[in-house]
């Protein structure tokens, strides 16, 4: 795919969000998600916020660091804070081994890497397929989830990558970018 097209079809994108969110609809939309596994969770998450996969490497630790910023590698140059999303939503402590990945998101122009214990795919979802997140009480965050959605006998969760990772418990996106 060339740049202008990769571009055009983000500004569409990001077009039909901004007019859902003016509308004040909810958040679930259709399009394309990679699809990765979290314990026995599937979550799906907007392709277009995939800059890269690449498989895990141990990073530079940083002091005094929450326990789910593993730390930090030189990608290219650029200097890629590592979050477990594992660790960061809960879920049941895996191992480290040769399926584990991490994909590289660009978020609000700030490189950002997720660790997850696979990636499975990539997923076209029709706005039939992805049904509303239930409400849950006020103790649970629900907030970066935007929809769930059957795939086959599959569940995936579906959540707002940008949202998750701009939230100001993780300090890690400015919400002024």
């Amino acid at each position: 795919m060339d740049m202008i097209t990769e571009a055009k079809q983000v500004a569409r994108h990001e077009a039909a969000r901004a007019g859902k969110a003016a509308k004040g609809a909810a958040a679930v939309t259709h399009g394309e998600y990679l699809s990765f596994r979290l314990g026995g969770e599937e979550y799906g998450i907007d392709i277009l916020r995939v800059q890269e996969i690449r498989s895990y490497e141990q990073p530079t630790r940083i002091a005094n660091a929450p326990a789910f910023l593993k730390g930090v590698v030189n990608l290219r140059g650029v200097i890629v804070p590592i979050i477990d999303l594992r660790v960061k939503l809960n879920c049941e402590q895996a191992e480290f081994n040769d399926f584990t990945v991490v994909i590289v998101l660009n978020i609000k122009g700030r490189v950002v890497g997720a660790v997850v214990d696979s990636v499975s795919d990539v997923l076209e979802l029709s706005s039939d397929a992805v049904k509303e997140a239930p409400s849950m009480n006020a103790n649970v965050n629900m907030s970066f989830i935007t929809g769930i959605a059957n795939v086959g006998e599959r569940m995936l969760i579906l959540m707002d990558i940008t949202q998750l990772m701009s939230s100001s418990d993780m300090g890690l996106i400015d919400d002024n970018s």
